[in-house]
Formats: structure tokens, C-alpha cells, sequence
């Protein structure tokens, strides 16, 4: 009897000393995020180099997907439509329960710069997980941003007559390829040094796969 009620104790004990960061539909969310963004931007990369909207930027085949024109745009509409529903899932439930607010703000350029100095010389604390420095709350809502560039003006690329008021707003059909190649830049910058982050912090993608 003294060992049965033990377990409930200690069990309890661990879970207060190791508390959950991300509850599990964060962390579905945003693997779901993850998988449909790196699949629109390496069968992106093929579509892109059909018809490059910069004759002297060819991306290397062997880092793109689909295999040709027709099999990359399969792959890019499905990863389109994955990550249009799954984003406004992940938008709907950050806002409806606060965590939007409470996580990514307030956030001013002064905190940005100083984090940004701390980072650079080395000394910017990890210790708390759960909390976003400044420099990690601007990247985040910058993606999210930058996220829907991309999706809005892959509408106008992929039904421009369909929606003349985006295709307006982005400057033209041309001018929407263009913003279209920057914004997936930005993306895979942002994947880049995420990723890099990630392999200084090996303790961030535990937190992302369980939770705590």
C-alpha cells in the first residue's frame, strides 16, 4: 500500500518539477506546418526552374522535388492545401486562447536589439525554454507573415484571373512571381537557422516532440 501510494507521489513530483511547454496541439500544428512548408519550397524550387523568374538563379534538381514540371505541382497544391487549413487551425486556437498575445508579445526594437547583442556575443540565456527572447518572437511572427506572402501570392500565380484585387495589391502578375521567389527565400533562410539553433539547443526539439 505504501509503494502504490508512492507512485501517484512521485509522479506528481516530476510532473510539477517538469511541466508541459507545448501543449499537443502545438506541437501537431506545427510539425504539420513544418512537413507541408518544406514540401511546397523544395517542389517549389522545380516549379520555379520551368520558368525562373531570374534567367542567373537555377536551383540544383537534386534538391528540388517532383521529378518534373507536372509531378511538383501535384506535390505543391497538396502541401498548398495542408498548410492553408492547418495554419488557420494553428492561428485560430493561438488567438482563441491567448497564447498568441502572451507569447509573442509585448515586443519592442529596442528588446529585439538587445537580445539580437546578447545572442552575438553569446550570452542569451536558454535556461527557460517555454519563454521566447525577443529575437525568437519577431522570427516567428516574421514566418507567419511571410507564410501568408506566400500563399497569397501563389493565388495570384495559380488563378490570377480568378482574384484581380490580390493580383492588384502585389503589383501585376510579374511582380507576384517575384514577391513569390522572396518570400520562399525568406523561408528557407528561416529553416536554415532555425534548424541551426535547434542543433545548439538539442533540448528545444525534445520539447517540441513531448511537450516538456
Amino acid at each position: 500500500m505504501d509503494t502504490m501510494k508512492a507512485e501517484p507521489a512521485l509522479a506528481h513530483t516530476i510532473s510539477a518539477r517538469d511541466p508541459q511547454i507545448h501543449p499537443i496541439w502545438l506541437r501537431l500544428t506545427h510539425w504539420i506546418n513544418a512537413f507541408a512548408a518544406l514540401i511546397m519550397m523544395f517542389s517549389g524550387w522545380r516549379i520555379y526552374d520551368a520558368s525562373p523568374v531570374f534567367r542567373d538563379i537555377i536551383i540544383p534538381p537534386a534538391i528540388t522535388l517532383g521529378g518534373w514540371l507536372g509531378g511538383a505541382l501535384q506535390w505543391h497544391f497538396a502541401a498548398m492545401w495542408l498548410l492553408v487549413f492547418n495554419g488557420l487551425v494553428y492561428l485560430a486556437i493561438n488567438l482563441a486562447s491567448g497564447r498568441f498575445t502572451a507569447k509573442f508579445f509585448p515586443l519592442s526594437p529596442r528588446a529585439v536589439l538587445c537580445d539580437l547583442v546578447a545572442a552575438l556575443k553569446g550570452r542569451l540565456s536558454h535556461a527557460d525554454l517555454g519563454h521566447y527572447n525577443a529575437v525568437q518572437k519577431l522570427a516567428y511572427l516574421a514566418v507567419i507573415v511571410d507564410l501568408m506572402v506566400l500563399v497569397l501570392s501563389g493565388l495570384v500565380i495559380w488563378k490570377s484571373v480568378q482574384f484581380p484585387l490580390l493580383r492588384a495589391l502585389m503589383g501585376g502578375y510579374d511582380n507576384a512571381r517575384i514577391v513569390h521567389f522572396f518570400a520562399m527565400s525568406a523561408m528557407a533562410a528561416f529553416v536554415v537557422v532555425h534548424v541551426a539553433m535547434v542543433a545548439l539547443v538539442p533540448r528545444s526539439l525534445l520539447i517540441m516532440l513531448r511537450g516538456r
